[in-house]
């Protein structure tokens, strides 16, 4: 039997000579361990929203709507710009098969105008959220990462925009702008933006400090590599969720503004004027407001659908 003492030493002697230090390895093994619960949170949220059957109906609706707004001719071989295409003499007629929705009062083809509208409201819905998401989660993050008077500067500023209500606030200004999608998108944005900037900041507090972060600063990464690798990917999910649920929000809110006269304005068409249009008759030709009513609602019930799914899926408190 081998002596104890000449087995500690042997143990010992090979340590020394060719053993990597803990200290050493745990930088490199923080981050592997930070890469794979990236991998894994990303991963089983995609798992997750496969076998939702939410998700799965409302990315469809959604993926639909898409196409829709990008391709209205590809659904219709109406053009309800084109001259001619309304006549007096079809105002108010009922749904049939060529014309499935019937009719407005003006003659106009509603199933032509609801496919067309799509455009204006899901681009207002789009552009407002990614302006929302570009500027809220930018300054956000450059709260939460910097701190101290930068973060006191603009948490303060953001509490001025975050007090004005976004329909009410939207009105005012509205009514001294000329109305189309890409006015009432940047005026839905600068009102917008705070909520973002909120849970952005909020996320990047949560997670600067984490052993990953410290380990990445150890090794002499630098403020730019250790935003976009380490803090950014770990911040941005509850933005993406309240940014899915938000567009949803912004297509109503656009309807709303346009049902008040002071959104997109004819010519142009949107589900909102629509509805404004009908609510004068509706008792009489309920068809006129039904579809343009049904349209707006499926597409923001989708929306919501969708980013409900991705919270269930990214929060982990609900796994």
């Amino acid at each position: 039997m081998r002596d104890t003492n000449t087995v500690e030493d042997s143990m010992t002697d090979t340590q020394l000579a060719g053993a990597p230090s803990t200290g050493a390895a745990a930088p490199k093994g923080d981050r592997r361990k930070k890469k794979d619960r990236e991998a894994s949170l990303w991963s089983d949220a995609l798992g997750d929203l496969r076998r939702n059957p939410v998700f799965v109906i409302g990315a469809l609706l959604v993926l639909f709507m898409l196409v829709v707004s990008a391709f209205p001719s590809w659904f219709t071989s109406i053009d309800p710009f084109a001259a001619g295409s309304c006549q007096l003499a079809d105002s108010l007629k009922t749904p049939s098969g060529d014309h499935w929705f019937g009719f407005d009062i003006q003659g106009c083809d509603v199933y032509a105008r609801t496919v067309f509208a799509a455009r204006n409201s899901v681009i207002v819905g789009i552009v407002t959220t990614a302006l929302v998401i570009i500027v809220g989660g930018s300054l956000g993050l450059l709260a939460g990462w910097v701190g101290g008077l930068t973060d006191s500067i603009l948490s303060r500023f953001t509490e001025i925009f975050f007090a004005i209500p976004l329909l009410l606030g939207g009105m005012l200004i509205m009514s001294a702008l000329p109305g189309n999608a890409w006015t009432v998108s940047i005026v839905l944005a600068t009102l917008g933006w705070p909520q973002i900037f909120r849970i952005m900041r909020s996320s990047v507090l949560q997670n600067k400090n984490n052993d990953y972060v410290v380990a990445a600063r150890a090794l002499g990464a630098g403020t730019l590599r250790i935003t976009m690798r380490h803090i950014l990917p770990n911040a941005i999910a509850p933005v993406i969720v309240v940014g899915a649920i938000s567009l949803g929000v912004y297509i109503s809110a656009e309807a709303a503004l346009s049902y008040l006269g002071i959104g997109v304005q004819p010519p142009q068409i949107s589900w909102g004027l629509m509805v404004s249009d009908a609510s004068v008759r509706w008792l009489q030709a309920p068809h006129v407001l039904l579809f343009p009513a049904a349209a707006l609602s499926v597409t923001v019930l989708a929306f919501i659908m969708v980013g409900d799914a991705v919270r269930d899926a990214l929060d982990p408190k609900l796994r």
